[in-house]
């Protein structure tokens, strides 16, 4: 099968090249017609994977203050890659968020048929219209959250948590990175379109996370508890905070460990490595 990637240099690219070694992951701007156009014709893949995408840095709020590259990154782009990739009946996949929604909707969590009910960044606009778009064609849109892993890759959910000294203690829903890929790949193989949620089942708070953190990693680690009537004062734009319903990926027969074991793992992994530098 032959893969074209777009945004194979980012967190996610990189770990999709690990999942197709053989993949092409040519860096261009996926908001400009000419060189998307140029790239399909030339590789003439089986697959698209699109993980490129703006999610700011060093967070979200980034996003406010460069919504014109936000939305040619998670909007423009995506529409574009959906007009080639049709014109030439290319399957291909795109990155989601669940960083749309709010709540636990009355504890049953969200499923990918609940509209987007969070509007409090740039950042979740921009992908809540961008799916709601999408998902009217057939493309398979995976959702994941606050992906973390056992690496200490800047960008992992918990080596961002490690740098804050205040953390939010708040139910969500995440997505340990090691079991996202393994269902992306069985879904791509079956050629799957619509939007899944790719998120452990269960739910921590970032608390929880630092918490274990601390036992296992790093035990002279310290950090406060910020509640979320208090995180205006340390955020610029709203954060989601939400649990997914997971039903329509098991009913693929596709079922993500625990959260809570997969991040004993992430931090196990982690101190080991920890070990071997030290």
């Amino acid at each position: 099968m032959k893969v074209l990637l777009f945004g194979g240099n980012g967190y996610m690219g990189r770990e999709f090249r690990r999942l197709y070694p053989g993949a092409v992951a040519p860096s261009i701007d996926i908001a400009d017609c000419n060189a998307v156009a140029s790239a399909l014709d030339q590789h003439r893949p089986d697959l698209v994977i699109n993980a490129a995408g703006k999610t700011g840095r060093p967070n979200i709020d980034w996003c406010e203050d460069h919504k014109e590259e936000t939305v040619r990154s998670n909007i423009t782009g995506p529409l574009v890659l959906l007009d080639a990739c049709t014109k030439r009946q290319i399957y291909w996949v795109h990155l989601g968020s669940g960083c749309v929604y709010q709540g636990d909707n009355g504890g049953k969590g969200f499923s990918e048929e609940d509209a987007p009910n969070f509007a409090g960044s740039f950042y979740s606009r921009t992908k809540a219209h961008c799916d709601e778009i999408l998902r009217e064609f057939p493309v398979l849109i995976l959702r994941l959250r606050m992906p973390f892993d056992g690496s200490t890759h800047e960008r992992s959910l918990i080596t961002k948590l490690s740098k804050y000294k205040r953390v939010l203690d708040v139910q969500n829903s995440l997505t340990y990175l090691p079991d996202f890929f393994s269902a992306a790949a069985k879904l791509i193989e079956s050629r799957k379109t619509g939007i899944y949620h790719v998120v452990n089942p269960g739910t921590l708070s970032p608390y929880h996370i630092m918490e274990r953190y601390r036992e296992f990693v790093d035990p002279a680690h310290t950090f406060e508890k910020l509640l979320p009537a208090d995180l205006p004062e340390v955020v610029r734009a709203g954060r989601s905070n939400c649990v997914l319903d997971t039903k329509k990926l098991e009913q693929e027969g596709i079922e993500l460990r625990p959260v809570e074991s997969a991040l004993l793992e992430a931090c196990s992994t982690i101190a080991k490595e920890r070990r071997i530098i030290d």
